[in-house]
């Protein structure tokens, strides 16, 4: 092979595979579905370290909730951070802060031993105050199958999982623009039958 046919294809070769090699770097790789999912949920940290007695309680009302809904995850804050929602223990009955409360706002839910003392169930109680957190009224009356229907369920309910109305209106509350843009209501409801 001549000598100048060579050196032109070992130039073109060059070429091409530099080509290659910047559109590989100009162009990133799309992200994976997962990821993506991942960086649309919105984190709400919450704080429980003045609601003694109710550790447990807590702790499975947001499991329940981080296990049905998608577009939010509670965590529980490391001590001395900020944390969205503040949980405390009283004497009175349950209430909270009707949200949907968005990353760096402030929300509480005030975990009442009136309640408890009444028969009520303190996971159904915490489970139900925090879904007034992630923007959800009560439905009063109603059964024991909707979280939200509280007291007006009776003391013999133990439900303290979201049904799937409850699971559907907290994610459409914190899904894309919506997480970021939709008010807070800030009322502040009482679980008192």
């Amino acid at each position: 092979m001549p000598h100048s046919i060579w050196l032109r294809s070992a130039t073109a070769a060059v070429v091409i595979t530099l080509a290659a090699a910047t559109a590989a770097t100009a162009a990133p790789a799309p992200e994976p579905a997962a990821a993506k999912a991942a960086a649309a949920v919105t984190t709400l940290r919450y704080d429980d370290s003045r609601a003694v007695g109710w550790e447990s309680a807590i702790a499975a009302g947001v499991a329940n909730w981080n296990a049905t809904v998608k577009n939010v995850k509670l965590v529980e804050a490391a001590p001395g951070t900020r944390a969205e929602i503040q949980i405390v223990a009283t004497s009175g009955w349950p209430q909270a802060t009707l949200g949907p409360v968005r990353p760096g706002g402030s929300a509480r839910v005030e975990l009442g031993s009136q309640a408890v003392s009444q028969g009520h169930d303190k996971t159904r109680i915490a489970a139900h105050e925090i879904g007034h957190n992630l923007g959800l009224p009560d439905t009063k009356p109603g059964p024991c199958t909707q979280l939200m229907s509280g007291s007006s369920a009776g003391t013999t309910c133990k439900n303290a999982t979201p049904n799937a109305t409850e699971k559907a209106r907290v994610d459409s509350l914190y899904a894309g623009a919506a997480a970021t843009l939709a008010p807070t209501d800030g009322r502040v409801l009482v679980d008192a039958p």
